[in-house]
């Protein structure tokens, strides 16, 4: 087979495909390599340019979920996939700017379903809206596609097995749900045990399964027993460095938000969540502001930002718990907390000043102050790129007073952190490694799983 035939190798050898740029072909054998076979490079090219995939997820807000997703769902488009994203909750004025591109279709179904009965059962209603949007497409919604991203919850991959033609599912898994809430009372267990049996049991159905780190894969093996013999992989979450390189528009994003006379300011980015344990940056805000000279803590000034959900009730509880915690810990004039903020704000804050957002703060420049576990261990170079401490106000204190009193660290640290995500991204490139940063390794890397998933499990 010749590289200048474009047939679909492989198991579905024979179907005739239109004919590939030069560019597309000069690519394959770059990112396959100059030795791999010609069937392989072909099929490459049917996948980039052929795939309709479908993404599923549960609500389409703004947060780190939804920020994989809309990143995965404009990588693969841009490589020539036809690109559709179903849901079960889409409100155009709480959501990514890119969702509201007419090219990329967002469906959503199933809005009417309860998210709970009278404050409980928000696992179960999930569980049951996510089903009912699995079923819409499967059965109802005529929408023909080859791979399905789905992420969060599980317990859909079952209906999508019920499609008349098999289609490949890959499953990204964030974090093991089941150890997302607690199990105070025997009605809890209970509840939850039917559950986390559905959620194991569904996930190991996925043809790939994906994990954000490599300490959630460490998880995701000690937490699912039975998927001990399960291999997942880790894609670490993209960065769109577009939106990061435009023009410079922090005057206006930022008018109005931030005190006159701010010299120097820290940044939380995370969801309003108590998980998130926002409440550390405002203690490690009043231990550092009690450990300075008066005439240094003037221009100190810290900014909780995050997304937020008035249809949440702990998005809206745990915004007032923080203001109310601002104020005991006397940080009203100090403290700006900002609710969904936009994205030109993000990119602004980000640009000018500290980071508690690893990835994203790096590329900006900013140093790094995150806590020693999870994710941040294989994102940030503790003492380079920023400091890992341990989870106390006096730890956070201590990493955000040198960065105030060594301004050539805060710069030398700046500029590693960078360095350090662009570098990452060149791994990306190489199939020996998913290690991947910016959008275009992501786009690369997840091409490359694609294809496995397309390989695997036929």
């Amino acid at each position: 087979m010749s590289l200048n035939e474009t047939c679909l190798a492989g198991r579905d050898s024979g179907t005739l495909r239109k004919q590939a740029p030069l560019w597309l072909k000069l690519e394959a054998i770059v990112f396959l390599g100059s030795n791999t076979p010609n069937s392989i490079i072909t099929f490459w090219i049917s996948v980039c340019r052929m795939t309709r995939v479908v993404f599923l997820h549960p609500d389409l807000g703004i947060g780190g979920a939804e920020r994989l997703v809309v990143d995965a769902a404009v990588a693969l488009k841009s490589r020539g996939c036809s690109v559709q994203i179903w849901t079960a909750h889409y409100d155009p004025t709480h959501c990514f700017s890119e969702t509201q591109d007419p090219n990329l279709h967002v469906k959503c179904v199933g809005d009417w379903l309860p998210t709970s009965v009278f404050g409980y059962l928000h696992a179960l209603c999930a569980y049951l809206r996510m089903v009912y949007v699995a079923l819409y497409l499967v059965f109802l919604s005529g929408v023909e596609y080859d791979v399905i991203f789905c992420d969060q919850v599980s317990v859909c991959i079952p209906v999508l097995r019920l499609s008349r033609h098999r289609k490949k599912v890959l499953f990204y898994c964030h974090f093991p749900d089941q150890l997302l809430t607690q199990r105070k009372s025997f009605l809890k267990k209970l509840y939850r045990t039917p559950i986390d049996w559905l959620e194991e049991r569904t996930t190991g159905m996925a043809d790939m399964i994906l994990v954000n780190s490599q300490f959630t894969a460490g998880i995701f093996r000690e937490t699912f027993h039975s998927l001990s013999s399960v291999q997942a992989d880790v894609l670490y979450p993209s960065l769109n460095t577009c939106t990061f390189d435009q023009p410079s528009t922090e005057a206006q994003s930022l008018e109005g938000l931030l005190p006159e006379g701010t010299s120097c300011l820290f940044l939380s980015l995370n969801r309003y969540e108590r998980k998130k344990n926002l409440g550390l940056a405002l203690e490690a805000l009043a231990a550092l502001r009690s450990s300075l000279p008066q005439g240094q803590r003037a221009g100190i000034h810290l900014v909780v930002a995050g997304g937020y959900d008035d249809r949440v009730p702990e998005n809206v509880q745990h915004y007032t718990e923080l203001k109310e915690l601002a104020a005991q810990l006397h940080l009203e004039d100090c403290v700006t907390f900002l609710r969904s903020p936009s994205d030109s704000q993000k990119v602004a804050l980000l640009r000018e000043h500290f980071g508690i957002v690893p990835v994203e703060a790096m590329y900006c420049c900013c140093p790094v102050i995150a806590v020693n576990s999870g994710g941040p261990l294989e994102s940030v170079a503790d003492g380079e790129t920023g400091f890992l401490c341990e989870p106390t106000a006096e730890a956070f204190s201590k990493a955000m007073e040198k960065l105030i009193r060594e301004p050539q660290l805060r710069r030398d640290m700046g500029q590693a952190g960078r360095k350090r995500v662009q570098d990452r991204a060149l791994i990306g490139h190489h199939l020996c490694s998913l290690a991947t940063y910016t959008l275009e390794s992501f786009r690369m890397a997840a091409i490359h799983l694609w294809l496995r998933c397309f390989w695997s499990r036929s």
